[in-house]
């Protein structure tokens, strides 16, 4: 849809030099998105149904868009436990448990959940009715407690993932990748991550 190609183009465009929890949150309810990794249209889960939340946007989030496949130090490389081994950043509980986050997303403007309106430019409408009510367990120690508004349970969770420590460097090492050099030394990601942490107003 080039509606929807449009509208996600003018997110990273309006919010490229911003906070990056907003940019987040704004790709979370971009309907190119919810199509493309799958939670336009997800609900809460009814086991008696067969019906669970779809996990391909809650795992893409943490593996491509913050906190990555490993804990990282500051300058990028992986913190090991006792055994010098790599200490993953998330199990399938947490993919699991972000997403239950990601339900009730819906076509923009609509009146029910149910209701289809075909607006690709429109950022998704989010249903209390639809959105898995219960406490969730994310990463890092994070914790949303039951009976939230849904938009509210998305901002926590963002903002979770955001805060985590691994998010500076990895996202960081990407940026420098694209704009700068394919193989930045562990001092420049540790600067740019220092950056994401603190944007000299105590701003992460």
């Amino acid at each position: 849809s080039p509606e929807a190609a449009g509208a996600y183009y003018d997110i990273l465009q309006n919010r490229a030099f911003g906070n990056y929890a907003d940019l987040l949150e704004d790709i979370t309810y971009s309907v190119g998105m919810g199509t493309y990794l799958g939670h336009l249209r997800n609900q809460s889960e009814i086991p008696e149904l067969g019906v669970f939340p779809d996990e391909n946007y809650a795992r893409e989030l943490m593996q491509l868009f913050s906190i990555g496949l490993w804990e990282l130090n500051e300058d990028g490389s992986r913190k090991l436990d006792y055994a010098r081994r790599p200490i993953p950043t998330y199990s399938n509980f947490h993919i699991t448990e972000l997403a239950k986050v990601m339900t009730g997303f819906n076509w923009g403007d609509t009146s029910s959940f149910y209701a289809y309106k075909n607006r690709p430019d429109l950022p998704m409408t989010i249903w209390d009715t639809h959105h898995d009510r219960g406490e969730k367990f994310l990463v890092n120690g994070g914790y949303i407690p039951a009976g939230n508004k849904s938009a509210d349970d998305v901002r926590l969770a963002i903002e979770n993932l955001v805060n985590h420590p691994s998010t500076g460097p990895f996202i960081g090492r990407l940026l420098i990748q694209r704009f700068v050099t394919s193989n930045p030394s562990p001092a420049y990601i540790r600067r740019v991550a220092r950056s994401f942490g603190d944007n000299g107003e105590g701003i992460r």
